[in-house]
C-alpha cells in the first residue's frame, strides 16, 4: 500500500498539528503559571525539524527550515494583525497622558542599550578579533534596541494587563522598533563602510529615514482609505471583513522595494500596519469594539505565528562554544541596556514607581524585528553570518524567558490582577441558570 500525500494535505497538516500541539502545550503552561506564549514556542521546537520533523513524516513536523520557511507569508500577515491591533493604543485622549513619557523613554532607552552593547562588543573585538569582527560588533548593538511586540502584546492580552504600566509599555513598544529600525540603517551602513573602506550617506542617512518616513506616510494613506470605505457598511461581519481585507492590502504593499537615482526604498510592514491602526482608531468613532472583534478572529492566527517561531529557532547555535559565550555576553548587555535605560529615563519623565522598577522587564523578548535586521545582515559574507548566529541564539533565549518576566512584572506592578480559576464553559452555565 502507498500513501499520496500532496501539497494541500501537507499544508493543512502541518497547520492542524502545529495548533493541536500549541493549544495542548497551552493548558500545560498554564498548569505551571506559564504565559501561553512560551508554550506555542515550545510547540514550535516539538514540531520543527530537531524533534518531530526529524522522522521525516510529512504533514507531522516540519522537515526543514526551508519547510518552516514556506509558511512565512502566515508570519508576515501574523505581524501586519499584531502592529495593527498595536496601533490602538495610539489614542489620542491616551497619548495626552503618556505620550511625552513614551516617547522619550522610547527613544533613550533604545540607543542607551545600543550604545551598551556596542561598548561590550567592540571590547570584546579587541579580546578576540578572529571570532568578532568589529562589523559584527557594531550590528548587534544595533538589533539590541529591538523588542518584541508580538509576545508583548500576547502577554497583556492572555492576563488582561491593565494599569499604568501597561498603558505606557505598548507605545514604547512600538516606538522601540521604529528607533531600531534607523539604528540599525544608520549601523548597517558603517559595518559596510568598514568592510568597503568608504562611507555610503545613502545607506546610512538617507534610506533609513526615507523607510521610515514612507511607511508612516503609506500606513496614513492606507488609514484614511480604510475608514472611508469602512463606512459603507453597518453589519459587524462586514465591517469585520473589511477590516482583515485592509490589513491584508496593506501587508501587502509594505513589501514593495523599488529604487530611485540609486536609492533603495523599502517599506517596514511594523510601522506601516502600526499607522493604519492608529489612524483608524482615531477617525472612526466605533473603532474600539471593532478592533475587539478583529482580536478574537486572528487568536488561531497567533498561535500558529508562534509555532512557526518556534519552529525557526535554529538549536544548532549551542553546539558552538564560541558563539554560546559571545551570546552570553549580548543577552547580559542587552539586559542591563534594556532595565537601566528604561529606569533611567521613566525615573526623569518623572514616571509612577512601578514603571520605573518593572518597564525594563518587559521590553526583554525579542525575535521578528531582530530576526529581520539578521537577515539583512547576512549580505556581508562570514561578519553577517556571526551575526545571524548570535542573533538566533539569543531570540531563542529571550523568547523562551521574555514572556514569563513580562508576566511577573506587569504582575508586580499590579497591571495584572490574580484571578480565580475561571473557564468560558462555567461562565457559559451561569449565565443559562440565571435565564
Amino acid at each position: 500500500m502507498k500513501i499520496i500525500i500532496d501539497s494541500n494535505m501537507h499544508f493543512l497538516l502541518s497547520i492542524s498539528v502545529s495548533l493541536f500541539v500549541g493549544l495542548m502545550l497551552s493548558r500545560l503552561a498554564k498548569r505551571v503559571s506559564l504565559p501561553a506564549v512560551t508554550a506555542y514556542l515550545v510547540a514550535g521546537i516539538l514540531v520543527g525539524p530537531y524533534v518531530l520533523g526529524s522522522l521525516d513524516v510529512n504533514g507531522f513536523g516540519f522537515v526543514s527550515m526551508a519547510d518552516v520557511k514556506s509558511y512565512s507569508v502566515l508570519c508576515d500577515v501574523a505581524l501586519g494583525f499584531i502592529a495593527f491591533s498595536i496601533g490602538n493604543e495610539f489614542r489620542l485622549s491616551q497619548l495626552k497622558k503618556t505620550g511625552k513619557q513614551a516617547t522619550v523613554i522610547g527613544i533613550f532607552q533604545a540607543v542607551f542599550t545600543t550604545l551598551v552593547v556596542d561598548a561590550a562588543f567592540i571590547s570584546l573585538h579587541f579580546i578576540m578579533p578572529d571570532k568578532l569582527p568589529l562589523p559584527t560588533a557594531i550590528i548587534m548593538g544595533a538589533i539590541a534596541s529591538a523588542t518584541a511586540p508580538a509576545a508583548t502584546l500576547m502577554v497583556v492580552r492572555q492576563y488582561k494587563a491593565k494599569g499604568p504600566l501597561t498603558d505606557i509599555l505598548l507605545p514604547i513598544v512600538a516606538l522601540d522598533d521604529a528607533v531600531g529600525l534607523v539604528l540599525f540603517a544608520i549601523s548597517f551602513g558603517v559595518a559596510k563602510a568598514l568592510m568597503a573602506g568608504s562611507i555610503d550617506v545613502l545607506s546610512v542617512v538617507v534610506e533609513p529615514f526615507l523607510e521610515v518616513v514612507l511607511s508612516l506616510l503609506l500606513g496614513f494613506l492606507m488609514g484614511m482609505f480604510f475608514t472611508y470605505f469602512e463606512r459603507f457598511f453597518h453589519s459587524k461581519s462586514k465591517r469585520l471583513s473589511m477590516s482583515v481585507t485592509f490589513v491584508l492590502v496593506t501587508v501587502a504593499i509594505s513589501m514593495l522595494k523599488f529604487e530611485i537615482f540609486g536609492i533603495h526604498i523599502a517599506f517596514s510592514s511594523l510601522l506601516v500596519c502600526m499607522m493604519l491602526g492608529t489612524v483608524f482608531c482615531n477617525v472612526c468613532d466605533f473603532s474600539e469594539e471593532l478592533m475587539d472583534r478583529v482580536d478574537r478572529w486572528t487568536a488561531p492566527l497567533f498561535i500558529l505565528f508562534f509555532v512557526l517561531s518556534g519552529a525557526e529557532l535554529e538549536l544548532s547555535v549551542f553546539t558552538d562554544g564560541i558563539i554560546v559565550l559571545i551570546g552570553v555576553v549580548y543577552i547580559i548587555s542587552r539586559s542591563f541596556g534594556k532595565y537601566f535605560g528604561a529606569y533611567t529615563s521613566s525615573k526623569y519623565v518623572k514616571c509612577d514607581d512601578n514603571i520605573v522598577k518593572y518597564l525594563g522587564i518587559t521590553l526583554l523578548p525579542q525575535a521578528g524585528v531582530a530576526l529581520g535586521m539578521a537577515m539583512k545582515a547576512e549580505s556581508l559574507g562570514p561578519a553577517g553570518a556571526i551575526v545571524s548566529s548570535l542573533t538566533l541564539f539569543s531570540v531563542l533565549v529571550y523568547e523562551l524567558i521574555g514572556p514569563f518576566l513580562t508576566k511577573q512584572a506587569l504582575l508586580k506592578a499590579g497591571d495584572i490582577k490574580p484571578e480565580g480559576k475561571v473557564s468560558a464553559r462555567d461562565i457559559a452555565k451561569k449565565e443559562k441558570e440565571s435565564l
